[in-house]
């Protein structure tokens, strides 16, 4: 079920379109809707017309998946309530590159791109920051590609479960080993040592489908600094957008 969000006073709970300028906003307003997607729902495959955007609202989130040769996916990026994903600087309909599938179910806003493209061409402040976005978006495919190159898999996982908690601003993960194991994109069985090893320092717990993160601290000394690289180039492009994960 989705509703039309008619006006520029209550914004959605997305940063990205909560640090517009109320003209630039009210540009969009009439043409947003506001859905409840579920966990693991498709939105785009490899190849499919490009023709929404969907600006993940509040806790949830959307995982970038590259397929390879082994039929296996492999997360490149997350992407939470600083951002949105289809079609942010594009002009008309291009083909998806990867799947993009809801990874924590909730709220999303969205607009037809060409609605997009018609309000950019009202409004040059707006065009800008959609291209400073995608600059962000951009930073986060090369730190994720140099994290997977040199850190560890424990300094991955670390990371990992840590931005995600930083953008849902909750404990609790929503994630198995085997999910894991596809993201980090190594055999579940290394996964399952680090993960053994974060609950004998009581770093976390797991749940049936969770992880609960007990010691956010300690799961930060673990952790490789890539989160903080991509936050200091948030903050530097778009300030204050980046969730600090107590919002």
């Amino acid at each position: 079920m989705s509703k039309h969000h008619d006006g520029p006073g209550d914004r959605p709970d997305n940063n990205l379109l909560r640090t517009l300028r109320e003209s630039d906003f009210a540009l969009l307003a009439p043409y947003l809707e506001i859905s409840a997607q579920e966990a693991n729902q498709l939105l785009y495959s490899p190849g499919d017309n490009v023709e929404t955007v969907h600006f993940p609202c509040g806790p949830s989130l959307v995982s970038y998946l590259v397929g390879s040769e082994d039929g296996r996916d492999l997360e490149t990026i997350l992407v939470g309530r600083e951002g949105a994903v289809g079609g942010i600087v594009s002009f008309g309909h291009l083909p998806a590159y990867c799947r993009i599938v809801v990874k924590y179910g909730g709220l999303f806003a969205r607009v037809r791109v060409t609605q997009l493209e018609a309000a950019k061409a009202k409004s040059l402040t707006l065009r800008y920051l959609f291209a400073r976005y995608a600059d962000c978006l951009l930073a986060q495919v090369f730190q994720s590609t140099a994290c997977n190159a040199i850190h560890s898999i424990e300094q991955r996982a670390a990371k990992w479960i840590l931005s995600a908690m930083e953008r849902t601003g909750d404990h609790v993960v929503p994630l198995t080993h085997e999910q894991l194991a596809t993201m980090l994109g190594v055999g579940r069985s290394y996964t399952s040592r680090v993960m053994q090893g974060f609950r004998a320092e009581r770093i976390l717990e797991t749940r049936r489908g969770a992880v609960v993160v007990r010691d956010p601290e300690a799961l930060k000394a673990r952790a490789c600094l890539c989160n903080e690289s991509v936050k200091a180039h948030f903050d530097a492009v778009l300030r204050g957008v980046y969730p600090n994960g107590d919002e």
